[in-house]
């Protein structure tokens, strides 16, 4: 498969994620396979079809994707957060509350580095 531009790839998210709000989950997934496959190192396409399959109920499919973006971006605080969820559905209560702790973690970090962000402006 051809490599896409950022905007090509950005667009395939885009519609992926609005033909899963409209019910169309096959031409969801079929656009984030084809992000995934062109753009293998793309944080934001793995992370969408971690949260697309979550939401249909696909934890084995979620947690491939989730994976596949914390190998991207390890401390992520979303993609923590997704892992924890998945492995909650999955039964894994453990492995749940260790990303939770993960997300935990990179939200302290974002609020140490800015701190302005997380006052409510005030």
């Amino acid at each position: 498969m051809r490599r896409v531009t950022a905007d090509e790839l950005q667009h395939l998210i885009e519609d992926a994620t609005f033909d899963y709000t409209m019910g169309d989950n096959d031409a969801a997934l079929d656009k984030l396979a084809r992000a995934t496959a062109a753009a293998p190192d793309s944080f934001a396409a793995w992370h969408a079809a971690a949260e697309i399959n979550f939401g249909l109920r696909r934890f084995d499919d979620a947690l491939r994707a989730a994976e596949q973006a914390h190998r991207l971006r390890p401390d992520d605080l979303f993609i923590n957060t997704t892992l924890s969820r998945v492995w909650m559905e999955k039964g894994d209560k453990a492995r749940a509350e260790h990303f939770g702790a993960q997300a935990k973690i990179a939200s302290w970090k974002d609020q140490l580095k800015n701190p302005d962000a997380h006052r409510g402006g005030l």
